[in-house]
């Protein structure tokens, strides 16, 4: 993930250090963008075709210096039945609408999703560092 919005870097210093708890989301979602997000939030989500948020399965935690969590299993959206048009980057939110964006990234390569098309992270493709 490019980063953490200001809402997590929030919660967990609150958490860390402030004596607040944060209790984690049970569960995880992934949203698509056709126009970017920053850590105050924004951007354009996907809509319509049949587009919704996709639960994330566990994470995979590995490693030190930096420690990496990954999707341990692909991540596949539904079929679109419409066009989603041009997919630039990715969030994970803690709930499935609405809800609060944890963190953000640009894809590798943007997509465009028409209807028929299929759009899928493999397992392992989905990695947020702390460095």
């Amino acid at each position: 993930m490019a980063g953490f919005t200001d809402y997590l870097e929030d919660k967990v210093l609150d958490h860390v250090f402030g004596g607040t708890a944060y209790t984690a989301p049970t569960t995880l979602y992934v949203g698509l963008f056709t126009a970017a997000p920053s850590d105050t939030g924004g951007g354009t989500e996907c809509s319509g075709g049949s587009y919704a948020r996709k639960s994330m399965p566990d994470m995979t935690i590995s490693g030190t210096s930096p420690t990496q969590a990954s999707n341990g299993a692909a991540v596949e959206f539904v079929t679109a039945t419409g066009s989603w048009g041009t997919v630039t980057h990715c969030g994970v939110f803690d709930a499935a609408t609405s809800g609060n964006l944890l963190g953000w990234a640009a894809l590798t390569a943007s997509k465009s999703i028409a209807s028929g098309d299929v759009f899928r992270f493999d397992a392992g493709s989905l990695d947020i560092t702390l460095a």
